[in-house]
């Protein structure tokens, strides 16, 4: 058990200097020599868990679908939920080294061998099923095409991530994201339902209470 998790801490330690490298100077930029002095490990127990740069990179990437957590306990996704997961990315990107790498990473597609572009779809496949749920029960309009939807939202964040971050560090960024939805929810929400939706998502309210 003590080997198990000594070797879990060193992988841990490997990601995390591997995020904030790739956080720092992008996927070509970043060095494995930096990345190891960084994590303290030896260049064997790095590819002891990994076996190249490339490898690293996508397990990075899998970082940012962790804010997916909740929703194994939600019964009843929709609209709230799709706005939730965007809050709780946003508030993940301005504190979690490892999934403002994985966002770089995904944006940088064009620097792998294997292309990054199904992060993309996995995210728009999620928002498309919440939009889906949200129409059936009337809190969506019936000329919205949910899936024609779920790919402006995602287009949406992804453009204003971008921006909060070259103009504020993305300090900004939660209130961006709720501005956004401020937009969406008066476009596609029928106005005698509005009231059930909060553009700051379900955390940021009750931590604002």
């Amino acid at each position: 058990m003590a080997r198990q998790e000594r070797a879990e801490q060193t992988r841990n330690a490997i990601l995390e200097a591997a995020a904030s490298r790739f956080d720092a100077v992008g996927f070509l930029g970043a060095s494995l020599s930096e990345i190891l002095a960084e994590a303290g490990v030896t260049k064997g127990a790095l590819y002891f868990h990994f076996k190249s740069k490339e490898d690293l990179a996508d397990a990075l990437i899998e970082e940012q679908f962790t804010v997916w957590e909740p929703l194994a306990a939600i019964e009843r996704p929709g609209l709230q939920t799709v706005i939730d997961l965007t809050q709780g990315m946003a508030a993940s990107l301005q504190s979690d080294v490892r999934v403002r790498a994985s966002v770089r990473l995904v944006i940088e597609q064009g620097s792998f061998i294997a292309p990054a572009g199904a992060a993309y779809k996995r995210w728009i496949d999620t928002i498309h099923g919440c939009l889906l749920a949200a129409k059936a029960a009337g809190d969506v309009r019936k000329e919205i095409n949910a899936y024609d939807l779920a790919v402006y939202v995602q287009a949406s964040f992804t453009g204003i991530q971008l921006s909060s971050q070259v103009l504020t560090g993305r300090n900004d960024l939660l209130e961006r994201t709720a501005y956004m939805w401020t937009l969406i929810l008066n476009s596609v929400v029928p106005p005698r339902r509005l009231h059930r939706f909060d553009p700051r998502g379900a955390e940021q309210e009750a931590a604002a209470v």
